[in-house]
This record gives C-alpha cells, sequence and structure tokens, in this order.
C-alpha cells in the first residue's frame, strides 16, 4: 500500500532507531557537502594549472579556479527553488537522495576531467559545468536537511538534533584539511599537483554514495506525509510564498546574513585578516584553524543541548546578543595586539557556533510544512550567494584600496542579523507556538498572521 507520494511507508520499528536513522540522513549529507564544497577551495593551487592553465606564476590559473568557486554559489538559489520544490511535493527523502546522487556524480566527475594538456579550453569549461551542477545541487541540500531535522527531531531534543546536523559542516571542514594534509604526507607536494588532486575527489565521490546508501534506508518525514495527505491543492506560486510568509522570509535573511557573514569571517578569512596587521604568521594562524574548527563543534552541541534543556529563547538571546558586543572589542584587541591571535579566533568561533547550532530547526519552524524546502532554501541560499559566497572578495577589495579596518565594523552590523531575527520570528505564530515563546502583538492586541 501506498501513500499520496508514491512511495510505501516503511515498517514500523521501534522509535529510538528510526530517530537514529534520520539523524543520520540529516547528518552525513552536511558532512557530505560541507566536505565537497572546501575540498575545492583547499585543492585550487594544485589542480589549477591542470584544467585552467598555466600563467605568471601559475596565477592565471588560480583565478580561473577560484571564479569558479565562486560560480557555485550564484547556481545554489535555482538549486533551491527547483529540488527545494521536489522537496515539498515528492518528500524530504527523494529530494536528499536525488541531491546526495548529483553531488556525488559531479565530484566524480571532477576527478576523471582530461587536463588542458589533452582537451584545451573545454577541460575549464568542464570544470564550470561541473561546479554549477554540484551548486545547484548544494543549494537544495540545505533547505532540505533543515525541513527534514525539524520534522523528524523529537520536541525534547529538537535543538540537539539540529546543532548534531548543522555540525557536519564542521566535520566536513576538518575532513577536507585532513584529506589534504593525508595526500601531502603520501604524494609530496609535487605529486599532489601532478594528479594526485583527483584522489581527494574520489573520496568525496565515495562519501556521496555512502551518505545516498545511508538516506535511501531512511523514513520519510511523518509530519510530511500527514501534510501531504491532507493537501487539496496544487502548490503556491513562489512569489505568492515570499509575499504570504514575509515575516518569515525576513527573520530567515537576518539569521542567514549574520550566520554565513560570521562563517566566513572567523572561520574562512580571519587568518588572512589577522597576517594583513602583522600579529600573526599566516601559515600558523591557518593551521590553528582546525583547533577552531573542533571548538566550534563542540560549542555547537553545547548550544542544541541547552536550548532543549532551558529553552531558544535564554540562550538564543544570550548567543544572538553577545556577538553585537564583543565581536567589536576582539577585533580591536587583536588589531592592537592586546589580544593573542589564538584566543580572538577560540572567541569569535564559539559566538558563531551559537547562531549555527540552532539555526536548522530555528528557520524550519518558520514555515508551514508544505512550503518549508522551498520558502527556507531560496531565501537562505540567495543571501548565502550575496553575503557570504562574496565575503573573502569584498575583504580583499577593501584590503587592496587600504581599507580593511572597515571590515570590524562591516561583520558586527552583520551580526545584528541574528538578534533582530528574534524579534522578527515573533511575528510568526507557528514559530510561536512551537518555542512556547510570548508573541509580538498587534495594536489590535492580537497576534498578527504571517500575512498581516
Amino acid at each position: 500500500m501506498t501513500d499520496r507520494t508514491g512511495t510505501t511507508p516503511p515498517p514500523e520499528e521501534p522509535q529510538a532507531g528510526r530517530r537514529r536513522r534520520e539523524l543520520a540522513a540529516a547528518t552525513v549529507g552536511s558532512v557530505v557537502e560541507s566536505f565537497d564544497w572546501n575540498i575545492y577551495a583547499v585543492l585550487a593551487p594544485y589542480f589549477a594549472a591542470d584544467l585552467f592553465g598555466h600563467g605568471k606564476g601559475g596565477v592565471s590559473g588560480l583565478l580561473g579556479a577560484y571564479a569558479t568557486f565562486a560560480v557555485g554559489f550564484v547556481a545554489r538559489p535555482v538549486g533551491s527553488y527547483l529540488i527545494g520544490r521536489l522537496s515539498d511535493t515528492r518528500g524530504r527523502r527523494f529530494a536528499l537522495t536525488l541531491g546526495m546522487s548529483v553531488i556525488a556524480a559531479a565530484s566524480l566527475g571532477i576527478a576523471m576531467l582530461p587536463d588542458q594538456r589533452t582537451i584545451g579550453a573545454w577541460a575549464a569549461v568542464l570544470a564550470v559545468a561541473a561546479r554549477v551542477v554540484q551548486g545547484l545541487a548544494f543549494g537544495g541540500e540545505a533547505p532540505s536537511v533543515a525541513a527534514y531535522v525539524t520534522e523528524t527531531a523529537p520536541p525534547r531534543h529538537r535543538f540537539a538534533f539540529s546543532s548534531v546536523s548543522y555540525g557536519g559542516i564542521i566535520v566536513g571542514s576538518l575532513l577536507s584539511y585532513g584529506v589534504l594534509a593525508l595526500l601531502l604526507h603520501t604524494l609530496g607536494k609535487s605529486g599532489v599537483t601532478n594528479g594526485g588532486w583527483r584522489w581527494a575527489f574520489v573520496v568525496a565521490a565515495l562519501l556521496g554514495l555512502a551518505a545516498v546508501w545511508v538516506r535511501r534506508a531512511a523514513p520519510e518525514s511523518a509530519e510530511f506525509r500527514r501534510a501531504r495527505a491532507e493537501s487539496t491543492g496544487a502548490r503556491p506560486p513562489f512569489l505568492r510564498v515570499l509575499r504570504e510568509h514575509r515575516w518569515a522570509v525576513l527573520t530567515v535573511f537576518l539569521n542567514t546574513l549574520g550566520g554565513t557573514v560570521g562563517y566566513y569571517f572567523a572561520l574562512v578569512y580571519l587568518p588572512q585578516y589577522a597576517a594583513a596587521y602583522g600579529v600573526v604568521d599566516r601559515e600558523e594562524a591557518t593551521s590553528f584553524m582546525t583547533v577552531v574548527l573542533a571548538v566550534v563543534l563542540a560549542t555547537m552541541l553545547l548550544s542544541g543541548a541547552a536550548a532543549d534543556r532551558f529553552g531558544l529563547l535564554p540562550v538564543a538571546r544570550a548567543g544572538f546578543a553577545l556577538p553585537v558586543l564583543l565581536v567589536p572589542v576582539l577585533l580591536i584587541g587583536l588589531r592592537q595586539g592586546w589580544l593573542p591571535f589564538q584566543l580572538v579566533a577560540v572567541l569569535l568561533g564559539m559566538l558563531v557556533a551559537t547562531v549555527l547550532g540552532t539555526l536548522n530547526v530555528f528557520t524550519g519552524l518558520l514555515f508551514p510544512t508544505e512550503v518549508r524546502a522551498l520558502g527556507l532554501g531560496v531565501v537562505n541560499a540567495a543571501t548565502i550567494a550575496a553575503f557570504g559566497g562574496s565575503f573573502p572578495l569584498l575583504a580583499e577589495w577593501l584590503h587592496d584600496h587600504h581599507r580593511l579596518g572597515l571590515i570590524p565594523g562591516y561583520v558586527t552590523l552583520c551580526t545584528l542579523g541574528p538578534a533582530l531575527g528574534l524579534v522578527t520570528a515573533l511575528r510568526v505564530p507557528s514559530f510561536v507556538a512551537a518555542v512556547g515563546a510570548p508573541a509580538v502583538k498587534a495594536r489590535s492586541g492580537r497576534v498578527p498572521s504571517q500575512s498581516g
């Protein structure tokens, strides 16, 4: 017997076992997504000449590799729309399995790409095509995971599930650096440059296939099945979704803005920022970031557990407000030499972690089940593309124009996003009901609807 999604409901199994399978299905995708995304960036200096040609000092090839990295961000919003629609109509498991299959296939394609010496400029064209395909799949991955976790996490542990699922991104980042270190240790720098880099993409493809296997065995969201069975009409147009859920849209934008700028500054660009002021050696700072990532992961898990234990609002009020107060102090202290880089890096990572740890479920609760992946995904992906993917480029442009001192103000301004997002979230009835928060009331004294 099949339900209205066209799938056969899985047989009953013990609840604990089902929860573990659901959490594994969400988390393994985050690991693979982060690994695939980061392994391209960290390996770019090694494969740039093979795929994008040689220039003076290898610069032109490296610029081509990084430009292709940026193209993936542009493709994400489109993927969020396409796969988000499928997630909201065909099911979370279908979308999660489809997206991961595409990611794995594209990684294998990059591993097998002929180089410029063999097919000329077509090597670069095919590399760009593979990254566009991955960008489309990545765009649908994050919102489908958020929707799945929101719908399957037990109410008493929903934010712990959120932190574990999002923590997969940190695990994937650590794995990417680990694989590079292993390749350099076994093959040497010349060996990695002369084709050894391809093994990292083979690893990415194998991880993707493992994720597909885990997801195919995971149950569909029961909440999605119920919503689909009760649905009586066609899915509303996307612009109508944005209009009718504008408070939810604004909240996702604000939270994602703070989270993505904080992530790319604190966990990606910080070593370059510190080195620009001569307070630390770039290589030393970069190597220390693995310690920072481990601390971030631990903080995310603790913040999720704390939100379940004490409630989301107390944790969010503290976690979302502290960055606004501490980021400028930490960066001024770093620049002036009052604070060591290692301390500043760890504290900035911990401040970012609180926002990231609750983000999947926090934003997932803002939309109804039938439009959750679409509404959440497009806004999330567009914000990351506009503000996260562009941050290193913006920072380097400011550096080149001797305006790097503007970075602390810009980052602090963006960290206001989650604090303001907590206020706008209280205008969304579904969020208020889910977290037991007091709603922001309109002048009439009643709780406003999302469309009102």
